[in-house]
């Protein structure tokens, strides 16, 4: 039987060797270990050695949502850019300015619920797409920080102007953690979204009949 530290240090190192009738040395050196199998050493440590990572990878850069699409990096291809569009913007805009920062999410939302509870028909994939490309367009002049959140809550709002729903989604993607905000239709398609976006998954959904909080 193993005699090593208590009964149950013992049943586990023999467990660990695969044998259940070992023989461990006490003594101040080595641990000599006889098995069946052969002779095992075990080599006591001086000083803690510090395991090595097992699996090393590089830091992940922080994502608000922007790196889906080069939003104020390059200029948006030309569109037609509406009054209306940089009013939408304009408006997202103040919503986010005046107040709290913490209470930030809750006045852009509830904003939004109030817009699309205006909305008569569904937009379609191009009008919605449309909307998406007026707004980025007017964000490239905006002197304020016009990422994702602004550029689909300013859609939504445009859209709305004309009585027309779409689905505005706040969503999250794994390994890296990453937050992102777009605009789809009725249907579930995004408009003007990298196929990257299928990557997330949407804990927020405001606009169409399947609105949802995760």
């Amino acid at each position: 039987m193993i005699r090593f530290g208590t009964q149950e240090h013992e049943r586990d190192l023999g467990q660990r060797l695969g044998c259940a009738d070992a023989v461990v040395g006490r003594d101040a050196g080595p641990l000599h270990v006889d098995v069946p199998q052969g002779e095992f050493v075990l080599v006591r440590s001086v000083t803690p050695i510090p395991w090595p990572a097992p699996l090393p990878a590089k830091t992940a850069t922080a994502s608000w949502g922007s790196a889906e699409h080069p939003a104020g990096a390059l200029r948006p291809a030309p569109t037609r850019t509406t009054t209306a569009a940089v009013a939408a913007l304009a408006t997202v805009l103040a919503i986010k300015r005046l107040g709290t920062p913490s209470t930030t999410m809750h006045r852009l939302t509830t904003a939004l619920r109030r817009a699309v509870s205006t909305c008569r028909q569904p937009a379609t994939h191009d009008q919605a797409q449309a909307a998406v490309l007026a707004v980025r367009r007017a964000g490239w002049y905006s002197p304020a920080r016009t990422a994702c959140l602004e550029e689909s809550a300013a859609a939504v709002l445009l859209l709305a102007a004309r009585r027309l729903s779409t689905t505005w989604c706040h969503g999250i993607a794994p390994d890296p953690v990453r937050l992102h905000a777009w605009v789809q239709t009725d249907r579930g398609s995004p408009a003007a979204e990298p196929p990257s976006t299928l990557a997330y998954t949407a804990a927020l959904t405001i606009g169409a009949s399947h609105q949802h909080q995760l």
